[in-house]
């Protein structure tokens, strides 16, 4: 009796351990698909328009337009850059003083935009482009069409290819745990075929395997995730501040949790009612093979 309890012990630790590293897996892929997004849309924000000034505009009127664009729905931020500093930029880059040359600074004044990720897109840049020249002190409008096309492009073709794995990923976690459960119900498959025929119901005898299968999920979810946050705490130490990246952005880390709990209760529990039903229509001597 005792080398019996021992074992359901045993099988309870082992498929809880299993489940724990399946939704490791889970978590992990939740955690990059939605850290995919953010990366995207940080290198969205860092599209830039500029607003080119007309020459001699008095310095209050910029000031006035600027707080007016920073009020417009896709201004993520703004800076003012004055003639001065446009030709000091262009001394570091070029590392010629070309004042020294012309007598002059031919630069004009200019106001840098960074965009909301939603507006990053050549279509609504067309739109935004034609809004700013409609501003009467605005001489031109400058971004880079290529550049926007091709960021679209590249985060499209990441997503659609995150989702292909993400797919496979939860097809082989559903697998898994549906596997693990399997051999634990395998173990009384004679106690629910017994049970059975003494008369009991069908939901009275799956309630304590699907109660059981729901607390090894929720455990294993919590292991799991405990290791997660172990991970990413990890990251951010040591890589947070070389990519100058956050990783733990609160509501990253809230879905990434949720989802895992999520999966480890319902994949569970699916897959503990599919084991004892397959037993349940089972006839008594296929118990045996």
């Amino acid at each position: 009796m005792s080398q019996s309890i021992s074992g359901g012990k045993g099988s309870y630790v082992v498929s809880t351990i299993s489940i724990t590293l399946v939704l490791m897996v889970v978590g992990a892929l939740v955690f990059i698909l939605l850290n995919a997004r953010v990366v995207s849309d940080h290198v969205k924000r860092n599209i830039s328009v500029l607003v080119v000034i007309k020459d001699k505009t008095n310095e209050a009127e910029i000031r006035r337009v600027q707080k007016i664009l920073d009020t417009r729905s896709f201004t993520y931020s703004s800076l003012y850059v004055t003639k001065e500093q446009a030709a000091e930029d262009f001394k570091q880059e070029m590392g010629e003083d070309f004042e020294s040359i012309l007598k002059a600074n031919p630069l004009l004044p200019s106001i840098e935009l960074r965009l909301h990720p939603v507006y990053a897109n050549n279509d609504s840049l067309a739109l935004i482009e034609k809004n700013l020249r409609g501003i009467d002190i605005v001489h031109d409008v400058h971004y880079q069409k290529s550049l926007v096309e091709g960021i679209n492009e590249n985060a499209r073709q990441i997503t659609l290819a995150f989702l292909a794995v993400a797919a496979v990923l939860m097809l082989i976690s559903f697998t898994l745990i549906r596997n693990t459960i399997h051999l634990s119900v395998y173990a009384r498959r004679f106690l629910i075929k017994t049970m059975q025929l003494v008369g009991a119901r069908p939901g009275f005898i799956a309630r304590p395997f699907l109660s059981g299968s729901v607390w090894r999920g929720f455990i294993g979810a919590l292991l799991a995730n405990v290791l997660l946050l172990a991970g990413i705490f990890f990251l951010q130490e040591h890589y947070g501040r070389v990519l100058e990246f956050d990783f733990l952005q609160e509501e990253t880390i809230l879905v990434m949790v949720a989802s895992v709990v999520a999966c480890g209760i319902m994949l569970s529990l699916f897959s503990a009612w599919l084991s004892v039903r397959r037993y349940l229509n089972k006839d008594l001597n296929d118990l045996y093979k």
